[in-house]
């Protein structure tokens, strides 16, 4: 017995010791590759540089709207909208997702918020009851397919390009009903791929589960609004707050590997926003593909879609630093919104999400059900406002 706890633990060490190789050889390539260019002074530089910036001018613009919308999402729930809008929203559920009509207000809660919104519902009885088991577990793909959907869609909006008059709403409408379509196909494709694969649910399964989400209040109508924007507000406070290190980490590094010097001439300065362009250059050799999809006519815009893979916040970080190159349009308005929103970071909730649901075994067809419908979501997105430019 000794003798095969002891060969379990020199394989665990062995195991540990090939990842802490594994890590340093890939820390140091990266940040070796990266220091070769632009060298070791400016590279440093350039980090802190951006990661302040990102701070200042990025973050803190989002959270003034993670606030607002924080604010007023809580409004709408307080005093029945959301419900209301449950109702109506409620016969499209079955026919669009195979989804009880219920799940509607998972939808909302999810786009008034963010994705993990879905798990407080999931485990309230008194919602999962309605669900089929492989239902239940694949509102993760829905939820997440509307995450963050009211503050994507009031930064995309509310941007100014400059030369460009265009009513940037309309784009990010778009991007909403492309939002829609990934969810259709994340959804069903998530459903097709468990169902028979996952045990019939119990009648006590969720046993002693309580609701997590009250709708209703106490007091007169306008403490219950001061209540609700201040509650609401501080949620948004504590979600701005999250996003921060995924902004300053995920973005900095994304920015290092997208952007080349700010002027070419001078060479590197270790300045803000600069960087070696590896992503456009890989990008490059499929070009083709993702100018047929999304209609990108710049390789770095693959930035944004890649960086919402983990957190659309800290996509949403990119989008200024495109707006200074001059290459934003409507188009790419459009399909950032639908991408941004579909995908939302799915790769750092999936695992999450499932595991609270406790079926973590199936977060390889989650993610692969999302990857597609994200891509779809983009490729509606583009066609989508190509269609709408014609007839306007």
């Amino acid at each position: 017995m000794n003798a095969i706890k002891s060969i379990k633990e020199t394989d665990f060490l062995k195991k540990r010791r090939y990842e802490a190789v594994m890590f340093l050889l890939t820390f140091f390539g990266i940040f070796g590759y990266v220091g070769h260019y632009m060298g070791v002074a400016n590279m440093l530089n350039t980090i802190m540089n951006t990661a302040w910036d990102l701070l200042m001018n990025t973050v803190f613009y989002i959270m003034g709207i993670t606030v607002l919308s924080g604010a007023l999402g809580k409004l709408l729930i307080e005093f029945g909208v959301v419900r209301l809008l449950e109702k109506i929203l409620a016969p499209l559920m079955r026919p669009l997702f195979n989804l009880p009509g219920v799940a509607a207000l998972a939808g909302l809660l999810t786009f008034l918020s963010d994705n993990p919104a879905i798990i407080s519902l999931a485990n309230d009885k008194n919602f999962s009851k309605y669900f089929k088991n492989y239902q239940l577990v694949s509102l993760t793909n829905f939820g997440t397919a509307f995450g963050m959907g009211l503050i994507v869609i009031t930064f995309m909006s509310t941007l100014r390009i400059p030369g460009n008059e265009e009513n940037l709403l309309i784009p990010a409408l778009i991007g909403l009903v492309g939002a829609l379509v990934g969810a259709i196909v994340s959804t069903r494709l998530m459903q097709r791929l468990i169902k028979g694969h996952i045990a019939i649910k119990k009648d006590d399964d969720y046993e002693g589960a309580t609701e997590i989400i009250s709708f209703k209040s106490e007091g007169g109508v306008f403490l219950r609004f001061l209540n609700s924007i201040l509650d609401g507000g501080k949620s948004g406070v504590d979600l701005g707050l999250s996003i921060i290190p995924g902004v300053l980490i995920i973005s900095t590094m994304v920015m290092m590997l997208t952007f080349g010097p700010k002027d070419a001439a001078l060479g590197y300065q270790g300045i803000a926003y600069e960087g070696v362009p590896l992503l456009p250059e890989l990008a490059g050799h499929i070009w083709w593909l993702f100018e047929g999809l999304f209609g990108f006519k710049h390789p770095e815009l693959i930035a944004f879609p890649v960086t919402s893979l983990g957190a659309v916040g800290a996509a949403l970080s990119l989008v200024k630093a495109f707006i200074a190159k001059g290459i934003i349009d409507g188009n790419v308005i459009a399909v950032f919104t639908s991408m941004g929103m579909c995908w939302s970071g799915y790769l750092s909730t999936h695992t999450a999400m499932l595991d609270t649901l406790n079926y973590r075994e199936l977060t390889s067809k989650a993610l692969l059900s999302h990857t597609i419908g994200g891509i779809f979501a983009g490729t509606f997105a583009h066609y989508l406002y190509v269609l709408v430019s014609l007839l306007q």
